[in-house]
Order: C-alpha cells, then structure tokens, then sequence
C-alpha cells in the first residue's frame, strides 16, 4: 500500500509538477490516519507557498476562527487533513489567483484519501472544491449552496473562502457568521 512519503515522492516526480521541484517547492497538503476531518479549498495561496506551511495568510487566521481552533489544535492534532484542488500555487490571473491545474485531483486525491479511513467531515471551501465534489448535487450559486450546508451533511460541510477580498459577501450575508459558523465549530469540536 502507497504511504503519504511515497505518494509525496510521486507526486514530486510527476512531469507536471517538475517546474516546482526544480524550484526547490514541495506539494502543500496533510494527510494523517488519524484525521477526522480535512479541509479541501483551490490551492495553496502564494504566502502559504512561500512559507511552506498550508493555510498561512490572512485567509487562514479566519478560516481557524471560523473552526473555532487554536493555531496549536489546526496544525498539531492531528485529527485536520488539508488537501487542495492542487497542491501548489498556480499563480496570479486577472481576477485574483489562477484555478488548480485540471488533472490534479483526480490523480492524487483518492490514494491520498485511501490513507485517512476514520474521516468524518470534509470542508469544501469555494467555489471549486465544490465543484468538483459536490458536482451536480451543488446549487446554481456557491452562495446557494452554503447556504444549504445541512443538505450535504455529515459528509460535506461547503463553505465560502475565508479570504479578505470576501468581506463583501460576509457583510452582505450576515446569516453566514450568526448561524453556520456556530454549527461548524460545534461540529469541529466533537471531531476534535
């Protein structure tokens, strides 16, 4: 059976990824047998690149206040897999960063997720984790559809990006904050 080791090696061998390897970047993700939960979103951002450690921006600081979690429980428990769309920075388009490399997911997320059997939630966070997991189970509108979280529970909990050029849509739907954030840490917590 593959390990996350080997798997990592893999994935760094990949010709499509040669470009990053070449650049000294390794894949950005956390896989454990132990997780209960993991959080899926686009890509790691080009700060959380950089430093190597997924989720370490500004969006991550909200995202970890909307689970209710401390930086010790989100990176140190052990019970909170993270793996994107793609695993690393696509770069910068026109409207913000590029989309996750086409391909990628379907290559090296299901041996990642043979490896982590007691999962019990998975954080779609965007538009394109939903996409590609929810398919045509989503609403027309990612607002639609988080806003039908609970159709998609246990297994998926959708969520909008917790970045800050978002704070338009949080200030527009309050409903976010003052009903789903509350049931998401409550759910966290008996993951946890």
């Amino acid at each position: 059976m593959p390990t996350v080791a080997s798997i990592t090696a893999a994935i760094e061998a990949d010709a499509q990824n040669q470009a990053y390897t070449k650049a000294g970047l390794h894949p950005l993700f956390k896989v454990m047998p132990s997780a209960t939960m993991l959080i899926l979103s686009q890509a790691p951002s080009r700060q959380a690149q950089a430093a190597m450690t997924f989720w370490h921006d500004p969006s991550g600081d909200r995202l970890r206040q909307w689970l209710g979690v401390s930086d010790e429980e989100f990176y140190h428990a052990g019970k909170i897999a993270v793996m994107p769309l793609d695993f690393y920075y696509p770069g910068k388009g026109g409207r913000g960063d590029l989309p996750p490399r086409k391909g990628f997911a379907e290559k090296w997320h299901p041996p990642l997720l043979a490896l982590m059997p007691h999962l019990q939630m998975t954080l779609l966070i965007g538009m394109y984790a939903q996409k590609y997991y929810l398919g045509k189970r989503r609403q027309s509108t990612l607002t639609a559809t988080v806003a039908h979280y609970q159709d998609y529970l246990p297994e998926y909990f959708p969520l909008v990006h917790p970045s800050p050029l978002n704070y338009g849509w949080l200030h527009q739907h309050p409903w976010f904050e003052q009903q789903v954030v509350p049931d998401l840490q409550q759910r966290v917590r008996a993951l946890l």
